[in-house]
């Protein structure tokens, strides 16, 4: 009965495509057949072991739920859980990855003091916040153990200061970014020394995890002492992402890390299906997570098509409650100071310093609202925080915003709404498999593009650009830290909308993601990704808002290509396509260029002015 349904099956397909599709079917049969003659038994040995001994789940210090909950997950005894232990309004804790310890590196880096320049390159490259840095006085580090690691800060003025840098060893994925990112070059012994280095981590965990015990119970250094207008300093404010299930090297998380630093304890998320809302707040844990105060990233997850509109909606109701706590503010404001009723409304709020005298002054209004204790002033005390300005982000992958969600995208940007929009461009559909997006470039093959796209990649800047009030930059983190750390700080503080177009390198590029910084760089370098800022704010002040970040092309494109499988696959299969559209995408880029150096130098009456302030 068998081979009379395989015969007829044959028949069916004969009938309908040919004997070529016969064959097909034939091929295939004949893999499953070879691939169980293959199988064989592989001998384990039960005493061997990787010598990093078991430990509980989660740590004995981690909170209730996560106990209950959390650690039931990560033991795959999620389905036994019931329905009594989950939220009730579906909203789950946040700073729960921290309790994961996955420690799935072999090998971590290793900190060499006595050849740092403290830059901070480490860390902010660092996709999994697993490498960070504090300053503190020499007396706080009186008891540590002896295999901690400090050294004197090479700021002038603090004679007494230390400066740790700490790995976290059970969260490290052993990307090596850190490493590649290390700018020191010492010549020792004849060989080229970095400030870190790759070992095996076996040897050095338990002292590594006591060391980071120590580590963690020194206070995060305050905001006011810390300059982080550049990377340097940065490094010194306390990620709220971290310990993310991204993959090892990811290029698209440091951008978010970065926002996490500078604006999460205010920072609310509209996010994206897609990559970055499976690492984002994947069960069963989140990295989104919370500071010593308890504030930290409010994040939720939208659909392809509605993100832009739902972030749209955060803003229009983050709007609305500051307007609720103003009104209610004005009713008491006879029996307040009159000056500090002046200033919570009236003071600016665009710089880290005015946030964090504004939060000074909500903290004198709710004393001073406690010692009214009254209907009125209770119901103002509920509502006094959201008279700190909140920072909106909307995020998505080049799926969203350039395909599934472009208009919705089109339409939140038109609105001249105060949000930001980061679009973490990895130019394909990264999570669902690798197809092409309107981001992918000329010659790239990708699902649905197999013999390599022939439609030009769109250029979501200069749609924006065209608005005329929307800020807009394209950043690439590898190729210069510095200008995407300023077009972040500038975009959030612009009081409208802005458009963060983020290259994120991606292990669907076919690339060596240890190298992928060292990629981004010869993104920029060959032209393919020139890195911009368009600021009207500058126009209005009558000069050019469109700044050029990034030095005409210095190499081919071709040597930026042949590090990525995604353009060399077409080259092995097809190379006269493959040299074809390779000349065709060194030409768009040659016009991009001259398109964007134009621009650069145009007047500023040439570009579209805001009407909503001109």
């Amino acid at each position: 009965d068998t081979d009379k349904a395989i015969t007829g099956i044959k028949q069916a397909i004969e009938k309908t495509y040919g004997k070529k599709g016969c064959e097909i079917v034939e091929k295939n049969y004949a893999a499953v057949d070879a691939a169980l003659a293959q199988l064989h038994e592989v001998a384990v040995d039960p005493a061997r072991h990787s010598g990093i001994p078991d430990r509980p789940t989660v740590p004995q210090i981690a909170p209730i739920f996560v106990h209950d909950v959390t650690a039931e997950m990560l033991a795959g005894r999620g389905d036994a859980l019931p329905v009594s232990k989950m939220p009730v309004d579906g909203t789950y804790p946040t700073g729960t990855s921290q309790w994961e310890k996955r420690s799935i590196a072999q090998f971590i880096p290793e900190w060499l003091e006595e050849d740092c320049i403290q830059c901070g390159n480490c860390s902010f490259v660092c996709p999994h916040a697993a490498i960070r840095a504090k300053f503190c006085h020499e007396d706080a580090l009186s008891a540590t153990p002896t295999d901690f690691q400090s050294a004197p800060i090479n700021a002038r003025g603090f004679p007494e200061m230390r400066y740790v840098l700490q790995v976290y060893p059970d969260d490290c994925t052993g990307c090596y970014l850190c490493v590649d990112a290390c700018p020191v070059r010492t010549e020792r012994d004849g060989e080229t020394v970095r400030a870190l280095r790759m070992v095996e981590k076996t040897p050095i965990l338990e002292a590594q995890r006591e060391n980071l015990a120590w580590f963690e119970k020194l206070e995060w250094n305050k905001r006011s002492e810390i300059d982080f207008s550049n990377v340097r300093g940065v490094q010194y404010l306390q990620p709220l992402f971290e310990f993310s299930g991204a993959c090892t090297g990811c290029g698209e998380t440091p951008y978010l890390r970065l926002i996490s630093q500078l604006f999460g304890d205010r920072l609310v998320i509209g996010n994206a299906t897609g990559c970055s809302s499976i690492y984002g707040g994947n069960l069963p844990t989140t990295p989104w997570s919370q500071n010593a105060d308890g504030r930290g990233p409010a994040w939720s997850n939208s659909l392809f098509e509605d993100n832009a509109e739902f972030g749209m909606g955060f803003r229009l109701s983050a709007d609305h409650h500051r307007r609720q706590a103003e009104n209610a503010l004005k009713r008491l404001s006879a029996e307040l100071d009159g000056q500090l009723v002046e200033a919570l409304l009236e003071a600016p709020q665009q710089t880290e310093s005015q946030i964090q005298a504004q939060r000074e002054r909500v903290s004198e209004l709710k004393y001073r609202l406690d010692l009214l204790d009254t209907p009125a002033a209770r119901q103002l005390q509920s509502m006094a925080d959201h008279l700190v300005r909140r920072s909106i982000w909307v995020v998505g992958g080049d799926g969203w915003a350039y395909d599934i969600g472009s208009s919705g995208l089109d339409h939140a940007l038109a609105s001249g709404l105060d949000i930001n929009v980061l679009i973490l461009d990895t130019e394909v559909y990264s999570n669902t498999g690798g197809q092409m997006s309107k981001s992918t470039p000329v010659g790239a093959v990708a699902k649905f593009a197999a013999g390599g796209k022939t439609i030009g990649k769109k250029d979501v800047a200069q749609q924006a650009i065209a608005y005329g009030n929307i800020y807009v930059a394209r950043i690439a983190m590898g190729a210069n830290p510095q200008q995407t750390l300023q077009a972040l700080r500038e975009a959030e503080a612009y009081p409208g909308p802005s458009l963060i177009i983020a290259y994120s390198h991606c292990i669907a590029h076919g690339i060596d993601m240890e190298a992928g910084m060292q990629q981004q760089k010869r993104a920029v370098d060959c032209g393919h990704w020139p890195l911009i800022r368009y600021n009207p704010y500058i126009r209005e002040a009558g000069g050019i808002p469109f700044t050029l970040d990034s030095l005409r092309p210095r190499i081919p494109l071709v040597d930026y290509r042949r590090h990525e499988d995604r353009f060399l696959s077409l080259a092995r299969e097809h190379p006269e396509e493959a040299e074809r559209l390779m000349n065709i995408a060194q030409e768009v880029v040659y016009q991009r260029w001259a398109t964007y150096e134009e621009m650069a130098t145009r007047n500023a009456a040439d570009f579209h002015p805001d009407p909503r302030r001109d």
